[in-house]
């Protein structure tokens, strides 16, 4: 893509959009919503402060994210539909390995349990 955007702009492509819910029931094209997760392509400078210094953007290339589900400007650039957020309009990151992270949380959250079996 050919395309540089400005400022704190972003530029996220949409995740495509599950087709069954998690008890397998197929959801119809006119039921379904647009997805508010996507991929970023490409990421402005950032912005400036009062002070005059530029503020970077939190985001990278690559990273998934979530956003406002009526926040941005959706554009077609090269054949491709994408959407121009500002960064205030992205929810999150989305962490590539959750799955390690929610292990280490239960790793923790048994500590914490024995702990309050102790003190009381």
């Amino acid at each position: 893509m050919q395309f540089r955007p400005l400022h704190d702009r972003v530029v996220v492509r949409r995740l495509a959009a599950e087709e069954r819910t998690a008890g397998g029931i197929i959801i119809p094209d006119t039921a379904k919503e647009k997805p508010v997760e996507g991929e970023v392509l490409a990421v402005g400078p950032g912005a400036r402060d009062e002070a005059g210094t530029l503020v970077p953007v939190d985001v990278a290339p690559g990273d998934r994210v979530l956003f406002a589900k009526y926040g941005g400007t959706e554009v077609k650039i090269q054949d491709e539909e994408v959407m121009i957020l500002r960064e205030s309009d992205i929810l999150g990151v989305i962490a590539p390995s959750s799955a390690a992270k929610a292990g280490a949380g239960a790793k923790h959250k048994s500590k914490t349990k024995s702990k309050t079996r102790r003190a009381a």
